[in-house]
């Protein structure tokens, strides 16, 4: 994964277990990443905050603020920066909770260091797909429109949308193929890119909540259509 190879990306990692930090650090960095060390939620919304991380990697329990609060403060303050989760919660209920927080993945405690390596490579991989251009930079449907380059747009009901990593990124797949039917597989290998993925319950889940931010009615959808056993078809207008 050698990101040294152009610029180093830089990581901010928190996590409070100082031992288990210190090995993560010193992995990230065999691969070439640049890597910021802090173990305190409190003192960490500032620096998540900060716009040269490509990546925060961000334990659920920890001092002063839980993980979950710290990614949320950070969405609602515009931050866009991928988050992946570490945590020793490892139910469905606990993943589902992390992704409506704003992350963009969840590792569960114990884990192979080759598999958060995998992870990491894979979002520093999603990043700069979102700029290849087979999709314009701005979509817009049935009077809602989106930037894929700002992770932001509006609604029709005039409603400012800051989508997080994943949602973009999917809305994206299926913009890139409108009016085509995308298989939930598809949409799990463009969107995670790894073999552990998430279960389809997450991509309905995903759906879902481009849904709601952008169909006059999330009951009867006019531009994310599920095709029953199959996958997804985003239309652009109904009219």
């Amino acid at each position: 994964m050698k990101a040294a190879a152009e610029q180093a990306a830089r990581v901010l990692l928190i996590e409070d277990e100082e031992n288990l930090a210190a090995g993560i650090r010193f992995n990230l960095e065999a691969e070439g990443l640049e890597v910021d060390w802090i173990g305190d939620g409190e003192a960490a919304l500032e620096r998540i905050r900060d716009p040269r991380y490509q990546l925060v990697i961000l334990d659920v329990m920890l001092p002063g603020v839980d993980g979950f609060t710290l990614c949320e403060e950070a969405r609602r303050s515009g931050v866009d920066t991928p988050v992946l989760f570490l945590t020793a919660k490892a139910g469905v209920d606990d993943r589902i909770r992390g992704l409506e927080a704003g992350g963009d993945d969840y590792l569960a405690k114990p884990f192979h260091l080759t598999e958060l390596l995998l992870r990491v490579q894979a979002i520093l991989r999603r990043r700069s797909w979102r700029a290849v251009e087979t999709a314009p930079d701005v979509v817009r449907f049935g009077g809602n429109h989106f930037d894929f380059t700002a992770f932001a747009g509006a609604s029709w009901d005039g409603k400012n949308q800051q989508l997080t990593q994943k949602e973009a990124m999917i809305l994206k797949a299926l913009a890139e193929q409108e009016g085509e039917v995308v298989s939930r597989e598809d949409i799990l290998d463009r969107v995670w890119g790894y073999e552990a993925f998430p279960s389809s319950r997450t991509i309905d889940n995903f759906v879902l909540r481009l849904r709601k931010r952008f169909e006059p009615d999330p009951e009867r959808p006019r531009h994310f259509h599920t095709v029953r056993g199959v996958g997804y078809r985003f239309t652009l207008d109904t009219d």
